[in-house]
């Protein structure tokens, strides 16, 4: 069926009926919604260090930021697909993540010391932010997201604190 105009009316999803009413839905998806631009803010950092690190430890950091981002691409999908559940759109672009994220980019390459501090900042903001949420959907009974933001937070406060144990003197 066509309209008057010559397009086809918008395809009508059926309600979303998990437990949880539609505002407790759309305050979640916005705040995984900022999780999610944190977590590809410093998936994209992560990457780029890769790439420019030199030095003594460059060895080490190439493999571990390797590492690093290859785990952050899985989680934000899995964010992103939570988001999609929930029944709201995921943001996408680089501009919607740069609105959202609370991670600020870098410009230039850094020295190898100064990456893994700006790494310890990044993962840091990203559990900040998965924190912020953790009531609004605890309120909500909303237990796989409850579960996501501690599994995302566990590894981000792990990562932090072995990226800390590098710049110890």
């Amino acid at each position: 069926m066509t309209t008057a105009t010559g397009t086809r009316p918008a395809a009508t999803q059926p309600e979303i009926n998990i437990g949880i009413d539609e505002d407790s839905r759309r305050e979640i998806a916005a705040g995984l919604s900022r999780v999610l631009a944190d977590s590809y803010t410093l998936y994209l950092k992560t990457h780029n260090f890769h790439w420019n690190v030199t030095g003594p430890m460059f060895h080490m950091l190439h493999t571990m930021f390797e590492e690093q981002y290859n785990e952050l691409a899985l989680a934000v999908d899995e964010i992103a697909e939570r988001i999609r559940t929930l029944g709201f759109p995921a943001p996408g672009t680089y501009d919607e993540f740069a609105r959202l994220s609370s991670i600020e980019e870098d410009r230039g390459v850094l020295g190898a010391k100064d990456m893994v501090r700006r790494l310890v900042e990044g993962q840091e903001s990203v559990v900040r932010t998965a924190r912020e949420l953790l009531e609004i959907a605890e309120k909500a009974n909303d237990q796989p997201t409850l579960d996501l933001l501690t599994q995302r937070m566990q590894v981000h406060e792990k990562t932090a604190w072995m990226l800390r144990s590098l710049l110890a003197e």
